[in-house]
């Protein structure tokens, strides 16, 4: 009877008096371009409260029955919001954090629970108060004049990022580290390339959720989209590159998808809005857009991937083909690239080291340059590529150079001879004819 009586009792007091308070173990701070992320990791979730204050901008985070047991990270100077972070106890049982912001901005806060890598989370997003609507995007390079060839544009993605790590190695390598070396150095390769350009979609330390990669990519209206990654497996003995296109399933799924949101696609088809076309023509034009995107994803996977065997092991000798959502934009030709296996001891020795970054980098430069070679698209600069003849160049030569056809060469100058000038200026054609 008297056990009884104290579970009933227990029971009745137990929310008031037997709750513990959450503690909060650690804050980490993301800054984006367009966003601020603070990551508060915590033992439970905690229940907050938002407040925005005015004289000076500063946000007010109020955790009711919180301990904090670190001391408050700081942002980076670059941080377009936040200035600087404060914490003190409240009323003996809360906790308050007080943000003082740069500038007027939006907060949006969410919990998550744990996973492989965290504990508990209260994440908070500081952002532009206008964020959520359409915002005009700065390209990558000035196209020039109209009727100028203007340079190929390439996304360079680097998966992961901020609070996801990604993969991480037996030696504690994050993947997000090291792809984002190899990215880097990508995308240099490519600013070097003549009629190239770059456009990297995570510049720093910070997440960005999949389909707003593929958004930017669709802003700066690239040509290729490349998202680098090193995947992981429980057998620490798999190893090799490996490269991915979009497989039928996920694109039949986007394809769902993009018809069922067509009011929302339009310029996808090369500036063919969908939103006044019947279901029959919109699938119709969907289909072709997404069948030519996907034919020229497996031509170039296909030569980043003889670029990559040269440099190492293949996990598969052919180009795969899997659902990834980054890969699902029907007007870009996107591949992924596991560059190896961090799972992999030996493989995650290599990958932290900066020449074979570089090697890896070069690798998939050297596959985009030979698509491209022959694949350029109309009104680019490499499909309109010009040579200045130097003293001594020859016709043969100059061929051999740019690896085209020479009797293409000729005709697509209107040359009668093989007989050229210092100072005359050749246009070099994309394709060997």
């Amino acid at each position: 009877m008297r056990l009884r009586q104290f579970l009933l009792w227990g029971l009745l007091v137990a929310p008031e008096l037997w709750a513990q308070p959450v503690t909060i173990e650690n804050v980490r701070i993301w800054a984006a371009p367009d966003h601020t992320r603070i990551v508060f990791d915590v033992s439970a979730p905690v229940e907050h409260q938002l407040s925005m204050m005015e004289d000076p901008y500063r946000l007010v985070i109020d955790l009711k029955n919180a301990r904090n047991r670190r001391e408050q990270a700081q942002p980076v100077a670059s941080d377009k919001f936040l200035q600087r972070l404060r914490g003190s106890a409240r009323n003996d049982k809360d906790w308050r954090f007080v943000v003082d912001l740069k500038k007027f901005a939006s907060s949006k806060s969410f919990q998550l629970p744990p996973n492989q890598q965290y504990g508990h989370r209260l994440v908070i997003d500081v952002t532009n108060q206008n964020n959520n609507q359409a915002r005009d995007v700065e390209p990558v390079v000035d196209a020039g004049e109209r009727g100028q060839p203007r340079p190929i544009l390439i996304a360079v993605d680097a998966g992961h990022g901020g609070e996801d790590p990604g993969s991480i190695g037996p030696n504690g390598t994050y993947e997000k580290d090291v792809i984002y070396k190899i990215a880097d150095k990508l995308a240099a390769l490519i600013n070097r390339e003549p009629g190239m350009r770059a456009v990297m979609i995570r510049e720093g330390d910070y997440f960005i959720p999949l389909r707003k990669r593929i958004e930017k990519a669709r802003e700066h209206k690239v040509d290729m989209f490349i998202s680098i990654h090193a995947d992981a497996f429980k057998d620490s003995r798999v190893h090799g590159s490996s490269v991915y296109v979009l497989s039928k399933k996920g694109a039949s799924s986007e394809y769902a998808r993009w018809l069922a949101a067509r009011e929302n696609a339009s310029d996808l088809i090369g500036g063919v809005s969908l939103e006044d076309k019947d279901d029959v023509l919109a699938s119709v034009l969907l289909d072709l857009s997404q069948t030519a995107s996907l034919e020229e994803s497996i031509e170039v996977a296909e030569e980043i991937l003889g670029g990559l065997r040269e440099i190492g092991k293949l996990h598969k000798s052919r180009v795969e083909a899997a659902g990834f959502a980054v890969l699902k934009s029907p007007d870009i030709p996107s591949i992924l690239v596991e560059t190896a296996y961090l799972s992999n001891p030996a493989e995650e020795k290599k990958l932290r080291n900066p020449d074979q970054q570089l090697k890896i980098a070069a690798s998939i430069m050297k596959g985009v340059r030979n698509y491209f070679r022959t694949n350029a698209p109309e009104g680019t600069q490499v499909a309109t590529r010009k040579h200045v003849i130097a003293k001594g160049d020859t016709l043969s030569g100059i061929a051999q150079f740019y690896q085209v056809n020479l009797q293409h060469l000729r005709d697509f100058n209107d040359l009668k001879s093989d007989l050229v000038q210092a100072g005359q200026v050749l246009d070099i054609p994309a394709s060997g004819g």
